[in-house]
């Protein structure tokens, strides 16, 4: 990875052997390495067995939960407030658990669509609670540094599964706990992968 640092180095004009920039590919490197450790974890793992029978059935939300990724049409940094909620059947997850799910699929490739449902498809498949719901706000830099050049703009994505898809009212509870920083509307289902920061310009 670091000879092709200093080749997009020498690309965009830079000097790759001048004083500043002798050790940046080795920094870009650990970054990216860094960035992009989600490929290589194992949910399993970052579970850890804290998965716990519960006599509960009302809505856990864990809310503004800080994450960083990288936009996969541009590579560059989108980040933002992700909101979780989940209405048990007979399993729990320790609380401490869906900030590092969050963590393990925003530390990929990305776009905001697929990385909401992906955190909500697994909250389903791990405790099959009763519905799951997601909710990804984010700045792309893709479009305020770059394209539209928009600085106030974000995107906003939702995953509800189960009882938050089917129930309005339960649907609506969620939205309100999480209190938006937008009036944004939300729809009842997922979006497409892809529509949040375009990859053609």
């Amino acid at each position: 990875m670091q000879d092709l640092i200093r080749q997009l180095l020498a690309e965009v004009g830079e000097d790759p052997s001048r004083d500043g920039l002798l050790d940046t590919p080795k920094r870009v490197e650990k970054a990216y390495r860094f960035l992009t450790s989600g490929y290589e974890a194992d949910i399993d793992q970052v579970l850890n067995g804290a998965l716990f029978s519960v006599d509960y059935s009302e809505m856990v939300i864990v809310k503004d939960i800080d994450f960083y990724s990288l936009c996969e049409h541009h590579l560059l940094p989108f980040f933002g407030k992700c909101h979780v909620a989940y209405i048990p059947s007979d399993r729990v997850i320790g609380l401490s658990k869906i900030p590092r799910l969050v963590d393990v699929f925003s530390r990929r490739l990305q776009v905001q669509e697929r990385l909401t449902n992906q955190i909500a498809e697994t909250i389903q498949d791990k405790i099959a609670p009763l519905g799951v719901a997601v909710v990804v706000e984010a700045t792309h830099l893709c479009m305020s540094m770059r394209g539209v050049q928009k600085q106030n703009s974000f995107a906003v994505t939702s995953a509800m599964l189960g009882a938050f898809r089917s129930a309005s009212r339960t649907r609506m509870e969620f939205l309100e706990l999480i209190k938006l920083r937008s009036a944004a509307p939300i729809l009842a289902g997922s979006t497409p992968a892809g529509l949040a920061c375009v990859g053609d310009d």
